[in-house]
């Protein structure tokens, strides 16, 4: 184990397990230790035996004792061990941090870190002595947010922790990486120093307008510029190297060639420099990742547009863009330079700035996940926009970003979206899972609201930063041009949007304002001859009526005027208005579109975001669940599971299990259908057979001991070698078929797919999917979520297929060894539902955890 990881001041370390090389290091910690700090009672035994158990610690022959060390330019600031009491899955644990590394955090990471390996090797519980005098130590394990137990006996209080992640844990193991992530991003987007590496004299160079970029800003610290071939550029002074000048800039910005930046990183790294932003492209990777990472540093890029922040008194534009940053409360993060400028730009025509603008280009080191934990503490930003290629660790994200997103709008542009073609995959539930049905799933859940275009974010930016959010769906359309209205709600209906029913007092009400000519009726049509006075009476009245929840205005001048001046706010809903041709700002900061689907896009995904906030969060508690025996199946298990293994798995988590019988010969297929007593299905087990009834391995509705050998025997002709068996179940009563299955991403974790059942599988491609754990919520969404589930579910038992899905989910949350997961069919009836047949493929389980607290080494 080698890991990255901040403390709670932001300062870098290196979490790495310890070997006989460290000995002569843990004893210099243990011995520099004050009587205060010591709790485990051999802490206090002879220099003698503390050596030996030091010797012992590390030995590789001691495989049941582990010990990590947090070191930071190679200097040991604490370490934690574990033992395995044998044959149990209980370990005593010990941690000891130097009495001046005490209040950053250095314990807390490494039970963190020794926690997570002690899960992934099998340990259960950690144990614990501590002195009573010790009470700093105590609260370490205490606030760790695991499950804890404390008994006080004398001088010692024996602490037992329970390893098992809940959300709680996972929560405050955030919340300390949200302060660590915060406390190191200071240096990089509040600097109190800058120097400009590579700033070159010529005015079309990236290093001079970077350094101009800064000047004309009136960036509120200390600017330095490094040229050894130029006194001053841009009117700041120019020093021959690094370490040449005065003192040790906060955050250097490179604008070197890109053979030279892996030095120019490692000579900031030995002067001091906390931060690096990374403006050229062609870097080698590992060598600069290398640097950055010995010295501590955080790193925006390599090839990257720069970053910007104008919020709080700090002026900072450290980018290339051609305009500076108009000040505001929007954080964008890119890892597109060009999208950067893009949406810069037209924010900026609107009268929108930012707070922050980030562009992450290769995204070695700060990405999303960095600035969505700064701005979530941000008060100068209060809406989040992303442009995301690729995701390095997505399960986190999801994490962070819903928390964030329950404060504030999260917004992301949509990037490789099409899929060339679907991965290989043998089952419907994986040739489903494309990359883009996973993050579109990530996005759904976490409230991150998706566009497709610029354009599309800079409407919804503009909608979300000056209109309220809607209670309901309902929208009236109030236009001076009869046909533009229908177009609007048109637009809204197809964005599933509900035009609102007037009611009476509101139509009379507006029918003695318009002429006789006009339509009272949602869309309301005042006619082109009304000007902007009564324009305003109109939307007043149509804003009052209890049926409305947003009000969506479209206006055209004539020549007998120009009703766009009545457009104004209504209490408490949102107005959005359209002026063809016109994308703009109106009195009263109304939004304005070119267009009317441009409005009804806009409007839905602020429903969008109120619908999200409204929805509960709980996670249901299920029983019947054996999860010990659950692992035993799968455990050093490859490939596809027999049946009768597939659905013993099943059953161990209570899902509702048709069940069958494995027959290896004829006379045993023969006496399992006589013992059920009733017709049967038999279905092949052959060797590369899985998509049975296409490749002729089922035979239904078979009533006695004739039709089974025959059938028996006409697969041992079908399939020869490679028939394995035959697997006898009872028929199943009839009732629709639906589909649920599980295909696992090694970053984005479990996907849940659920559609059409049975024949029908093949036939549509009608999805929905999303991502373990789900939420009952979640769950909900997935049973409705394709578009013949209406139909499907129609007179069935709801309730127990939503618990399928959770227990589905809860399977593969649990089981990382399941890959592949196909429930097809799963018969619904009005009294239930049942799993008829099903497929699990296993593999070895990588140990991988998401949420960690750690950096990019590689």
């Amino acid at each position: 184990m080698n890991a990255a990881a901040l403390l709670t001041d932001g300062s870098v370390v290196t979490v790495r397990e310890l070997g006989p090389d460290d000995v002569s290091a843990l004893l210099a910690l243990h011995r520099g230790l004050p009587i205060e700090d010591q709790y485990l009672r051999f802490f206090s035994t002879s220099p003698r035996q503390l050596e030996d158990f030091v010797e012992r610690m590390v030995s590789p022959d001691a495989p049941h004792h582990v010990v990590l060390g947090a070191f930071r330019d190679d200097r040991l600031l604490g370490a934690a061990s574990y033992v395995v009491v044998r044959e149990t899955d209980f370990a005593e644990v010990a941690l000891v941090v130097s009495h001046a590394e005490q209040a950053h955090g250095v314990g807390t990471l490494l039970l963190e870190h020794l926690a997570s390996l002690a899960r992934s090797r099998g340990v259960r519980r950690f144990t614990a002595d501590v002195l009573t005098i010790n009470g700093r130590m105590l609260r370490v394990f205490t606030s760790m947010g695991l499950v804890t137990s404390i008994v006080p006996d004398g001088e010692v209080i024996y602490v037992e922790l329970v390893l098992e992640p809940g959300d709680h844990y996972l929560d405050v193991m955030s919340e300390r990486e949200s302060r660590a992530d915060v406390a190191s991003l200071t240096h990089v987007l509040r600097p109190t120093s800058i120097a400009v590496i590579g700033a070159g004299r010529s005015p079309g160079s990236v290093g001079h307008v970077v350094l101009q970029n800064l000047v004309e800003g009136g960036f509120t610290g200390d600017l330095y510029a490094v040229n050894p071939h130029a006194k001053s550029v841009a009117g700041v002074d120019c020093h021959a190297s690094v370490n040449a000048l005065p003192e040790a800039p906060e955050l250097a910005v490179l604008c070197v060639p890109a053979q030279a930046v892996p030095a120019v990183a490692e000579e900031c790294g030995r002067r001091g420099v906390r931060a690096l932003v990374v403006i050229s492209s062609g870097v080698d990777a590992e060598e600069l990742l290398n640097a950055v990472r010995a010295h501590g540093m955080r790193l925006v890029g390599p090839n990257c547009l720069g970053v910007s922040t104008s919020s709080s008194g700090v002026r900072m534009n450290a980018t290339f863009a051609a305009h500076s940053t108009l000040a505001g409360h929007i954080g964008l993060i890119t890892q597109s330079g060009g999208i950067a400028i893009g949406v810069q730009e037209e924010l900026r025509r609107l009268g929108l700035g930012l707070s922050n603008l980030v562009s992450t280009g290769d995204k070695l080191d700060i990405s999303s996940n960095d600035l969505l934990m700064w701005w979530e503490h941000d008060q100068d930003t209060r809406i989040i926009a992303l442009y995301l290629e690729s995701f390095g660790n997505p399960r986190k994200f999801a994490r962070i970003a819903r928390r964030v997103a329950a404060t504030k709008p999260v917004l992301a542009i949509r990037a490789a979206t099409s899929e060339a073609g679907q991965r290989a995959a043998a089952s419907h539930t994986a040739a489903t899972a494309t990359p883009s049905v996973t993050r579109d799933a990530l996005f759904r859940q976490a409230g991150v609201i998706a566009v497709d275009s610029v354009p599309e974010l800079t409407d919804a930016v503009m909608a979300l930063s000056w209109q309220p959010l809607p209670s309901g769906r309902s929208v009236a359309v109030l236009s001076n041009a009869g046909g533009l209205g229908v177009l609007a709600a048109d637009a809204c209906v197809r964005q599933g949007l509900r035009m609102a029913v007037l009611g009476d007092e509101t139509r009379k009400a507006l029918a003695q304002l318009v002429p006789q000519t006009a339509s009272p009726q949602n869309p309301v049509d005042t006619t082109a001859v009304v000007d902007e006075e009564i324009f305003a009476r109109c939307l007043d009245i149509i804003g009052a009526d209890p049926a409305v929840d947003s009000v969506i205005t479209v206006t055209v001048p004539t020549a007998l005027g120009d009703p766009t001046g009545g457009v104004h706010n209504v209490d408490g809903k949102p107005v959005l208005a359209v002026r063809t041709g016109q994308t703009e700002r109106l009195a009263g900061d109304v939004p304005c579109y070119a267009e009317p689907a441009r409005a009804a896009a806009a409007l839905a995904r602020l429903v969008e975001r109120a619908d999200w906030l409204a929805r509960p969060r709980e996670f249901a508690r299920l029983n019947r669940i054996d999860f010990d025996a659950a692992k035993a199946i799968v455990t050093d298990r490859q490939g596809w599971l027999p049946p009768d293994d597939v659905m013993a798995l099943l059953n161990t988590f209570g899902l509702p299990v048709l069940g069958g019988t494995l027959a290896t010969t004829a006379e045993h297929a023969v006496a399992a259908q006589l013992a059920y007593d009733a017709p049967v299905a038999l279905k092949a087990v052959a060797d590369d057979l899985l998509h049975k009834s296409k490749g002729g391995g089922v035979e239904l509705g078979v009533t006695d001991a004739g039709g089974v050998a025959e059938a028996f025997r006409a697969f041992q002709e079908r399939f020869g070698d490679r028939l394995r068996g035959v697997f006898v179940q009872p028929m199943a009563s009839g009732g629709r078929e639906l589909l649920v299955g599980v295909v696992t991403d090694e970053k984005f974790g479990p996907l849940v797919v659920t559609g059409l059942g049975g024949v029908d599988t093949d036939l549509f491609d009608d999805r929905a999917a999303a991502l373990a754990p789900l939420s009952t919520t979640d769950a909900d969404d997935l049973l409705h979520g394709f578009r013949a589930a209406g139909h499907l579910l129609a007179g069935t038992d709801q309730e127990a297929v939503r618990e399928v899905l959770l227990r589905v989910a809860e399977l593969a949350g649990a089981l990382p060894e399941v890959v592949e997961l196909d429930i097809n069919p799963l018969v619904l009836t009005d009294t239930g539902c049942v799993v008829v047949d099903a497929r699990v493929r296993v593999a070895p389980a990588r140990h991988a955890d998401p949420f960690l607290r750690r950096l990019r080494t590689s």
